[in-house]
């Protein structure tokens, strides 16, 4: 009774809004055909849903990916959303399948990457990234934040609003380049976050890494490997949530109710052991790194007193 009252209410005040409706049916499409697909694609690869149809062969022996119908659905919905002009209902019938198209297509997000079935390698988890990625920022357009949205009745405030949205750009496109895609998004609406994180170390593996970090400043790619390394409790909750969503490797995947061999058990404690064993021993070259610098620095002062002590007593 109270949701009879109250849904129809948020959907006249929020989502009927003009420019609000097409984005919004565009994202419940989008991730609705994601879990769709992803739990279509769980089903058909497990022995309990023998039913299940699965993935579509030709009779040539070929696999046509979802990708292929995401393309397909995204260029009739993109097409129609450009030639119908708004005219309700076909304008909202042209959202959806451009959502339903883009769930289909993202869902093979690592294929674009790699150019190889990976959808059940470890590899295939880029895809639960880009989804997650990509429907924060759609929320982000529903939601109505634009930084380059520019305000005021003189030119001075017109400037300011400008130099303000050119900075959120920035802070926001130096997170993502970090990696830090939690403060990318939310520099948009709180600025300071991603000012924090502007300051803060990138991810080992992220193109800022890549070119600040490694050979011209390996102190702090050890610190960034020890920072974000496997052991870290919030890349642990990551993992859990992609193998949870995304399903697990073919290399980890055990039939149901069978016990690990002895030598496979050992081997994975082996690989655990060694994966703390780098982040320990990137933290310890971090340590060296950072020693060896500051005894340097004081090596230089030093060196400097004595030649200032030297030329004092020339003169």
């Amino acid at each position: 009774m109270l949701a009879s009252w109250f849904l129809p209410d948020l959907w006249r005040d929020y989502v009927q809004e003009p420019g609000r409706e097409g984005i919004f049916l565009v994202l419940a499409a989008f991730l609705g055909s994601f879990v769709f697909i992803r739990t279509s694609a769980r089903m058909s690869r497990s022995e309990r849903f023998p039913w299940w149809p699965g993935s579509v062969v030709t009779d040539s022996g070929v696999h046509l990916h979802h990708l292929v119908w995401g393309i397909v659905l995204m260029m009739v919905g993109g097409t129609f959303g450009f030639a119908l002009n708004d005219q309700a209902p076909w304008m909202h019938l042209a959202a959806i399948l451009f959502g339903i198209g883009v769930g289909l297509t993202f869902d093979e997000f690592a294929l674009w990457v790699y150019l190889r079935d990976v959808y059940w390698a470890r590899e295939g988890r880029t895809s639960i990234d880009a989804v997650a990625v990509t429907a924060a920022f759609m929320a982000l357009v529903f939601l109505g934040v634009n930084p380059l949205q520019f305000t005021g009745d003189d030119v001075l405030s017109t400037l300011l609003s400008a130099g303000y949205s050119l900075g959120v750009l920035v802070v926001s496109g130096t997170c993502f380049a970090k990696a830090r895609f939690f403060h990318g998004f939310g520099s948009f609406v709180l600025p300071p976050l991603g000012l924090w994180a502007m300051v803060r170390l990138a991810k080992p593996s992220s193109p800022w890494a890549h070119w600040r970090y490694g050979r011209r400043d390996p102190v702090r790619q050890a610190r960034a490997e020890a920072r974000f390394g496997p052991h870290r409790r919030t890349a642990q909750v990551t993992e859990w949530l992609r193998r949870a969503i995304g399903g697990v490797s073919g290399a980890e995947e055990r039939p149901a109710g069978s016990e690990v061999p002895d030598a496979v058990r050992r081997a994975e404690e082996q690989a655990l052991a060694a994966r703390r064993a780098e982040a320990a021993a990137a933290v310890e070259a971090a340590d060296t790194l950072r020693a060896r610098a500051a005894s340097a620095e004081r090596y230089e002062a030093q060196l400097e007193r004595v030649r200032a002590e030297a030329a004092r007593r020339r003169r």
